[in-house]
């Protein structure tokens, strides 16, 4: 119960969340504002627990790109939307974003991706998580 206190504390609303995501400097409307490490522990807090829920979607697109020939709907669905919401979001003339629209790397970055937020769904999902996040 304390954890979501503390969320509640720093994050009381869902605008404070989305004024939150103009901190990424990768974002077309990205607004340069010292991010709290508080702040940053309960983005990764809400992502933790968004992978949970997620989970079963997450593990259903990595098993897709293991068998591509059965599954390549799913996965190329998936693909195809995460470029969408890249172009649409994000700054395409950023170097970082560029390499994840090159459909040649993105294939590797994406399922890094999405092992990282399966794998954030165990106890130390936060810790692993956060990690992954300051090394990026």
């Amino acid at each position: 119960m304390s954890n979501r206190l503390d969320l509640n504390d720093v994050l009381p609303n869902k605008i404070t969340i989305w004024k939150l995501r103009n901190n990424n400097p990768l974002r077309k409307s990205f607004v340069k504002n010292n991010i709290k490490v508080n702040e940053l522990d309960a983005l990764i807090k809400i992502t933790v627990e968004m992978s949970k829920y997620l989970y079963p979607y997450i593990r259903e697109i990595l098993n897709s790109k293991e068998d591509i020939k059965e599954n390549s709907i799913i996965w190329n669905d998936f693909n195809k939307r995460f470029i969408e919401l890249i172009k649409e979001r994000f700054n395409v003339d950023s170097m970082r974003v560029k390499k994840l629209l090159n459909q040649a790397e993105n294939d590797e970055i994406i399922i890094k991706f999405l092992l990282i937020l399966s794998f954030s769904i165990s106890n130390q999902g936060y810790q692993k998580l956060k990690n992954f996040l300051y090394d990026f």
